[in-house]
């Protein structure tokens, strides 16, 4: 059966089951409480304010999207300039009636922050908690912790901050309780005049959950308290000491009552006959009942093995009573938490002195040695082999003996070899990739935000400060460093929030530091948002030179349209072609300077091109491979992602991701003749085929006991969230209970991303969401290295999980740096099928797929859920999921027919085998035979050169395989490489012979070419020392005509460009390998085969033009001298053996 299920049900309160993530929970819950006040005959209103970050990064997106239903109740939004301000702006929102003129009966605040965000906002919670709250008000702070770190620069708990402050605290323990505790947070708020804590966690807010959002779900019981006659709430000319004295002795006890009256802290596993006591809240929580699922221990057991379970929901005051009650009669209490251990250390402290009370232990045993760390974080195998481990002790049962034994092997070590996690990297055509470089001997310093990543992108850039103090901490460390600069990189987003002030402070220091403030004119780390207060760069311009800063300069993308003239009454303005020259002039200038390099943000041009909202050059690169050498330069210049491998019969050469590409065009600065600009191009959609997908059978979809466990791998960017999100929505059309949660870290760029999904009959059947070690049912691999790493693999288990993966592995920022660097995709394969069994893994080129029937890759994520379905890896129907696929609303049709391209790949594949052999669809074919080698480069030297070059190469080719088959492949392979070096000549005929085929095959709409050349006469060398490249149109198609007929003067006396260092250099690089060949002719043998295959093939490390193909034969011909001496010197290649 299929419900009838709308998108826009989260938000209608008419609605009481649904689908619903953590921040959009955050929305339902202000609407909940408008509702409630309204039944109540009040008229108030809300205010919610704070700052991005995660796991809280898409509230302020939620809440946008939300905006009219939000302003129809009279909640008000408010995005602010950082979180501290937030705060403070929410206890003036408490205060609106205090004085007598409020509009209102009362505000009910949201504050929402991250863990660092709670850390700078200590003082105004300080100061506001003892102030207290309106009657029909209330403050909850929604503190959002990353324990693991995953998109953090430090751990962080945040739970102890607030209690600095004696701010109580909730521990929610998934989507629901965000509700539940939302409600009776706000209530306990009004009723003992406090704020109050909402602990969030990716486990508990980054995840979507079907849940029951009606508005009379709870209710709150006020309990008899005596109040004073003044009572807790905010008030004018309120005095600290008394304040203080209020919190502590009322409002504290209050909050205990209050807890006690609404049971948040309860028994839930029986405690009648037990001895042994487990007590967790929140995230920690869902891993004990995990855990003990894992254990075999549901209630019955419990009760027979004499275990009771606390759950507390609100972790801090803890409320005595109610403990003390259920600890009675225990032995033993195992307290189980994450991090700083918060509840033991209250039990123990209320405990103590308690005749007869039970042991407590949690993060020690009884003799002070670790149980549970401190640090990081934990999981349900953790905990549930501490928990079997001291049932066993306790009761001997055999029972637990056994699943202690399956919990261990389901949690072996993975032992195939390590395949390296993925990297994040910036966008393509990232501003950061320009900006964050530094010249030659400097050092620079990264902070918060994207430029965090340039740590690892060897630019010189380490270290790094919390947000708001980057270059203070140069401040500190220039006095006592014989360094006499730095640079340091700010987002304007930072600077934005607090990260002037540091500024200033290094004015004030009188400190050598050049800002670099990149106005990328977003928020881009954590989805685009703007900024908050409209700043622009040349609004901080003005600012940098008001609070004192030496000299400012401005570094802009020309390709950007704004009014420079503006720019140019401020400061002087320079195109980003010259930001080398303007940091070492700023680097010798004393005191503090700054750059603002003004470019726009990859990402978010892209969503704006979309939009209408941003200009679109109309001009698209594109790279001849004919000409293209695989050096790698374009790659080293742009740092750019989208610049991919094309493997060839002659190498690897570099193509452009027309997808992906952002016009950034600093691959153009690579010092390569391949590149051309095309004018008015737009890419050719593929000729998509067309393929007659019959009715296929549904499967019999597999059984689930308690929950069906899935995890979808794949990578930031590509959709893959969107498979996590309709395996909710198809879920919660057939009524089942679903958790799905995001593990995205950094993503969004290019980073990797695990889904985790659990699906059950019933909502109450699932716990964490979170996929434990040695867990999953399936697999759904959307990217190959994502899937083969180590955290997707300890998932998996021999004998319960399938997958089903995609062949296909995403673009690696490694290729930027290293021309050479390889995916290795059989070793991927290989760890998979070492980790399932082969028999339980299937492939497919899914993007493959979607480009040859579809015209798009996007479709290629689809294709591997249609796959999974019909592999048997999903327990739900196709109506179901194509319900979900049409409720998304995106490219529905293509979407349904991705997914059914998936199903009939799996249920029979020979059509689609038969259509994509036809059209030979797939890797071009590799030549790998002798003749075929010499056959195929015989022709291209005649074109090259003329037939008797050819006939030179063919006679020493077949020299060496007279001798060595083996190596005459190599020879062959490598001896063209020298002979048919790219000159002038060949440069010209290459690019008039071929480009012109080329652009038709791949794009329509060309008005125009441009080509990026570097002609020895015309060119200038820059302030670098190296040529700079020239743009010339496509007359100069005429000229190559020119040119490529005079091939014939090529070494000759005649040869104009014969006579310059690059051209000698190739000539003496022919004879030296001529040279080589003689010598592997003579001294081949058994013993020495591996040298001379070596020696063989250093000419493939030649690679490139002018100084890079310089750089490049130098190494070459030290990798040569190296192997040519132990050639010649045999005597030395017996001593290096022994």
């Amino acid at each position: 059966m299929i419900y009838d299920i709308s998108l826009n049900d989260r938000f209608d309160l008419k609605k009481n089951s649904v689908l619903l993530n953590g921040p959009q929970a955050l929305v339902r819950l202000c609407l909940i409480q408008s509702e409630r006040d309204k039944l109540k005959g009040l008229s108030t209103s809300g205010y919610i304010t704070g700052y991005r970050g995660s796991p809280l990064g898409a509230v302020d997106q939620q809440f946008n999207r939300a905006k009219n239903i939000l302003t129809e109740r009279k909640v008000f939004f408010r995005e602010a300039l950082n979180e501290d301000l937030a705060a403070t702006a929410i206890w003036g929102a408490q205060q609106a009636n205090i004085r007598g003129d409020g509009a209102t009966d009362g505000v009910y605040s949201l504050w929402y922050g991250k863990g660092p965000g709670v850390d700078r906002s200590g003082d105004v919670f300080r100061h506001a908690n003892l102030a207290g709250t309106d009657p029909n008000g209330g403050v909850l702070v929604a503190m959002g912790d990353d324990h693991t770190g995953e998109s953090s620069t430090a751990l962080h708990q945040s739970e102890y901050a607030l209690i600095d402050s004696m701010i109580p605290i909730f521990s929610p323990a998934g989507v629901q309780e965000l509700l539940d505790f939302g409600v009776l947070g706000w209530e306990l708020s009004r009723f003992a005049g406090v704020w109050v804590g909402l602990k969030c966690m990716k486990d508990t807010v980054e995840v979507t959950e079907v849940v029951d959002g009606s508005v009379e779900r709870i209710e709150v019981k006020k309990p008899v308290f005596s109040f004073p006659e003044e009572g807790v709430q905010i008030r004018t000319n309120d005095l600290a000491a008394i304040q203080e004295e209020r919190l502590h002795k009322v409002k504290i006890p209050a909050v205990k009552a209050f807890a006690r009256a609404n049971n948040l802290n309860k028994v839930v596993f029986s405690k009648e006959g037990a001895k042994i006591g487990l007590v967790s809240a929140g995230k920690s929580w869902l891993d004990t009942v995990h855990a003990l699922d894992l254990l075999g221990i549901n209630e019955q057991k419990a009760k027979e093995l004499g275990i009771s379970t606390f759950k507390v929901g609100l972790v801090w005051p803890l409320e005595e009573e109610t403990l003390v009650e259920w600890a009675s009669g225990l032995d033993l209490i195992i307290v189980l938490e994450e991090k700083r251990k918060l509840l033991e250390d209250q039990i123990k402290s209320i405990l103590y002195n308690i005749d007869g009370a039970p042991r407590v232990i949690g993060g020690k045993d009884e003799d002070g040695n670790e149980l549970l760390r401190s640090n990081y974080s934990l999981d349900p195998t953790i905990i549930g082999e501490l928990i079997g481990k001291r049932v066993v002790e306790e009761t001997d049962d055999q029972d637990i003996k056994d699943s202690l034994a399956d919990l261990k092997a389901a949690t072996s070590s993975i032992s195939n070899e390590s395949i390296k996690p993925k990297v994040p990297y910036f966008c393509a055509g990232c501003p950061h990739n320009t900006s964050t470089k530094v010249p030659d001997g400097s050092r620079a310093y990264a902070g918060i935000g994207c430029h965090y990543m340039a740590q690892w992108m060897d630019r010189e850039t380490e270290g790094y400060t919390h947000m708001g103090g980057e270059g203070a901490n140069w401040i500190g460390e220039s006095i006592f460093s014989n360094r006499k600069h730095v640079f340091q990189n700010l987002g304007d987003g930072t600077y934005n929030h607090s990260g002037i002030l540091a500024v200033r402070a290094a004015v004030g220091s009188g400190a050598n530091i050049t800002y670099k403030i990149l106005f990328n004119d977003a928020v881009a780390m954590t989805g685009g948002q703007s900024h908050e207060g409209d700043i622009t760069a040349l609004g901080i311009i003005k600012e940098l030179k008001a609070i004192g800063v030496k000299k400012v300069v401005g570094v802009y993308d020309q390709k950007e349209i704004f009014d420079l003239a503006d720019y140019a009454k401020e400061c002087e303005m320079f195109e980003r072609e010259k930001l080398n020259i303007v940091q070492k002039d700023l680097a010798l200038t004393e005191g503090v300077t700054a750059i603002v390099f003004i470019q726009t943000c990859a990402a978010e041009k892209r969503r704006r091109r979309k939009r209408g909202k941003f200009q679109d050059p109309d001009k698209r690169i594109y790279i001849n491979p004919e000409v293209c050498e695989g050096c790698g330069d374009c790659g080293v210049e742009s740092n750019c992602i989208a610049i991919l491998p094309l493997e060839t019969d002659l190498g690897r050469k570099r193509q452009i991701d027309q997808s992906s590409c952002n016009k950034d065009f600093s691959c153009l600065k690579g010092f390569c003749p391949s590149f051309v600009t095309l004018e008015g191009a737009r890419p050719k959609k593929t000729n998509s085929v067309e393929i007659n997908i019959p009715k296929l059978p549904e499967i019999d979809q597999p059984r689930i006991e308690g929950t069906f466990n899935i995890v979808v791998t794949g990578v930031g960017g590509t959709g893959v969230v969107t498979v996590g999100a309709l395996l909710a929505m198809a879920s919660h059309l057939e009524g089942k209970g679903v958790g799905v949660m995001e593990m995205a870290g950094l993503a969004q760029k290019g980073g990797a991303v695990h889904i985790h999904c659990r699906i059950a009959k019933s909502s109450k059947d699932i716990s964490a969401v979170r996929v434990s070690l040695g867990e999953a049912h399936a697999l759904i691999g959307c990217e190959l290295a994502v899937s083969a790493g180590d955290k997707t693999l300890s998932l998996l288990r021999r004998g319960r999980t399938k997958a089903l993966v995609s062949s296909q592995e995403a673009n690696s920022g490694e290729f930027t740096r290293d021309p050479d660097f390889k995916i290795p995709s059989d070793g991927m394969k290989l760890a998979i099928n070492a980790r399932l069994g082969p028999d339980s893994v299937q492939y497919l080129s899914s993007q493959m797929l979607a480009d040859f029937f579809l015209g798009d890759t996007i479709y290629a994520n689809i294709i591997v859920l249609g796959a999974s379905y019909q592999a048997g890896l999903v327990p739900l129907s196709v109506e179901a999921l194509k319900q979900a696929i049409r409720l998304n609303g995106a490219n529905v049709d293509n979407n349904l027919k991705a997914f059914d391209l998936g199903r009939l790949w799996v249920e029979d594949n020979k059509e689609i085998i038969k259509e994509m052999s036809d059209r030979k669809v797939g890797e071009p074919t590799e030549l790998t035979s002798f003749e075929s080698i010499v056959n195929d480069r015989y022709g291209r030297l005649i074109n090259y050169q003329n037939r008797a070059l050819a006939e030179k190469y063919k006679s020493k080719c077949f020299e060496i395989k007279l001798i060595n088959e083996k190596l005459g492949i190599s020879v062959a392979r490598a001896y063209y490489k020298v002979l048919a070096y790219k000159d002038e000549y060949e440069v010209a005929r290459l690019h008039y012979s071929t480009l012109q085929k080329q652009i038709s095959e791949n794009f329509d709409g060309v008005t125009g070419i441009k080509f990026h050349l570097a002609p020895p006469l015309l060119s200038k060398k820059g302030a670098d020392g190296k040529l700079k490249k020239l743009t010339l149109g496509s007359w100069i198609l005429l000229t190559f005509r020119f040119l490529m007929l005079l091939k014939v003067l090529r070494g000759t006396v005649f040869d104009f460009f014969g006579y310059s260092l690059e051209r000698k250099s190739e000539r003496d690089l022919i004879k030296k390998y001529e040279g080589d060949i003689e010598e592997m002719k003579r001294n081949l043998s058994d013993d020495n085969f591996d040298l001379c295959m070596g020696l063989s093939l250093w000419p493939m490390e030649v690679k490139g033009f002018g100084h890079v193909k310089a750089k490049n034969i130098k190494i070459a011909l030290s990798t040569r001298s190296n192997l040519l001496g132990r050639l010649l010197r045999p005597a030395l290649n017996v001593e290096a053996a022994e």
